[in-house]
């Protein structure tokens, strides 16, 4: 039996009315009479004797009011508490981030606990080579990824930030003393790429076939996190690219970071299962958008 046929007939005995029943339904009349006819058709009986001038409820539709109503009722408030706790903003937030905690992280976490201190958020990391694996396991509510995200079953924010790219090699490698590269220049420095299960845009954000004009960039293997892309890094077997507050988060000795021109920026936003969105997702995605206007974070 459907709660809908139960609804309408519970606000239509209140009524007695079958525009006035349509009006709180937000149904039209013919709805509501249709409800009605395939309630009648379930339990064998008429349930509303129907004038042109009056509506009012059988001794059978009597007896089935009186007998639901404390049931319905029970079921009504269970359905009010369920949409309430599903606006509340409590519990545990997991939240997932890419290799490196920065301010648009951090910051957002900060912002969202000052405002929701019943809601703690938990930070799991992501594997740069499976950014959206833990979203869809159900192990991550939502996560900081790179912008745009073309999946159909995810959800994305806006962009919290624009941000340039810097080149990772060796500190002995000819470039490292160099004050920036151009983007067509990549051509002759085989990068550092990421392993699956990363759909195939995600590795070529990470590191671009080819350069703008179309020169092919050569692949100097594979990682799954910017840690083993790091050491391979230091150690001269090619290059990464990584966003500047990645890059800064990380300097270390033994690696240049050289500022590359020419490619489009890095957007760094937040992504999440729609099926599985709630208040506290949406709220979290609210409270970063309004820490990223505060920030102000410019063009590096």
């Amino acid at each position: 039996m459907e709660f809908r046929e139960l609804e309408c007939f519970v606000v239509l005995s209140e009524e007695l009315h079958f525009a006035r029943t349509a009006e709180r339904l937000y149904l039209s009349p013919g709805r509501v009479s249709q409800l009605m006819r395939s309630l009648e058709t379930r339990i064998g009986g008429r349930l509303f004797e129907r004038t042109s001038r009056r509506v009012r409820l059988t001794p059978l539709g009597e007896r089935f009011l009186a007998d639901l109503r404390p049931s319905y009722d029970g079921l009504a408030n269970a359905v009010d508490r369920a949409k309430a706790a599903a606006r509340e903003v409590t519990g545990v937030l997991r939240l997932g981030f890419l290799a490196t905690p920065t301010d648009v992280v951090t910051g957002s976490v900060r912002a969202f606990e000052r405002r929701h201190p019943g809601c703690e958020v938990e930070l799991v990391e992501i594997p740069l080579s499976d950014p959206f694996g833990r979203l869809r396991a159900g192990q991550v509510d939502i996560a900081f990824t790179l912008l745009p995200v073309d999946e159909p079953d995810l959800a994305t924010g806006e962009g919290l930030n624009r941000v340039s790219y810097r080149l990772g090699v060796s500190s002995r490698h000819p470039l490292a003393a160099r004050a920036s590269i151009g983007a067509e220049e990549l051509a002759g420095v085989p990068l550092i790429g990421l392993d699956g299960p990363a759909p195939r845009a995600w590795r070529e954000r990470v590191a671009p076939p080819a350069t703008p004009s179309g020169r092919p960039i050569p692949l100097a293997g594979t990682v799954s996190t910017s840690q083993e892309g790091l050491t391979r890094v230091a150690l001269g077997r090619g290059g990464m690219l990584f966003c500047t507050p990645t890059a800064a988060h990380h300097r270390r000795p033994d690696v240049s970071f050289v500022p590359v021109t020419g490619l489009p920026p890095s957007v760094l936003g937040l992504a999440w299962v729609k099926a599985a969105e709630t208040a506290a997702i949406r709220t979290f995605n609210e409270v970063a958008v309004g820490h990223a206007l505060r920030a102000a974070v410019p063009v590096a």
